[in-house]
């Protein structure tokens, strides 16, 4: 039996899964809540640390990857991310092994948010980066294929964006003297949303 299949077939826990890991990365960057452990690396070590996971580690499938948006909140103490506004969750599956894991990256450049594809890694992980790219705004560097994949080829702005309004930027419609869609500026009034009422204890008899 080879190293890695010894690694990979220790884990009958979450604990033992946490202890592996704790051996070879930093314990810092790892946390065991409700036995769901979270990895959190650098964009720098993201590719390198996502490979050894998969090749040391057993975790051979890719199960999603999604980008997160703190926006205003980046400052708040359950930020783990220094302040950072992006960054990159990826929840990985040992099915040998029966355990999870879920990886998460800051992203240093609020202006310009890019990491570096795990197309290399895992190619299925094609589909979720392009969706990344498409309503966050998140590039990945040295994907293939890198195009929108929910939004129109017209569509302005990435529509998960916190600051991103709800009514959009530009509406469509079909205009019956051109008898074609047309895009125009949107039209639509902004309107307050009713704010939740929170009751005092016993109101209405309650």
């Amino acid at each position: 039996m080879s190293a890695n299949n010894t690694l990979a077939t220790a884990y009958t826990s979450p604990e033992a899964l946490f202890t592996a890991l704790a051996s070879q990365f930093d314990a810092a960057s790892l946390s065991n809540m409700l036995g769901e452990i979270t990895l959190t690396v650098t964009a720098s070590t993201y590719v390198a640390t996502c490979t050894a996971l998969r090749d040391i580690h057993g975790f051979d499938t890719m199960i999603d990857l999604c980008g997160m948006d703190y926006s205003t909140y980046r400052e708040d103490t359950d930020n783990p991310h220094a302040g950072k506004r992006y960054a990159v969750v990826v929840h990985l599956l040992s099915v040998k092994n029966n355990c999870r894991l879920r990886v998460r990256c800051a992203l240093e450049d609020d202006g310009y948010p890019i990491l570096s594809s795990l197309m290399d890694v895992w190619p299925a992980v094609g589909w979720y980066e392009r969706e990344a790219f498409d309503l966050l705004g998140i590039v990945f560097d040295g994907h293939p294929d890198l195009r929108r994949i929910l939004t129109d080829y017209g569509f302005i702005g990435h529509p998960l964006r916190k600051d991103f309004p709800v009514s959009g930027h530009i509406e469509m419609k079909y205009d019956e003297v051109q008898k074609r869609v047309v895009y125009q500026p949107i039209t639509i009034e902004p309107r307050e949303n009713t704010p939740r009422v929170i009751r005092e204890t016993g109101y209405a008899g309650r």
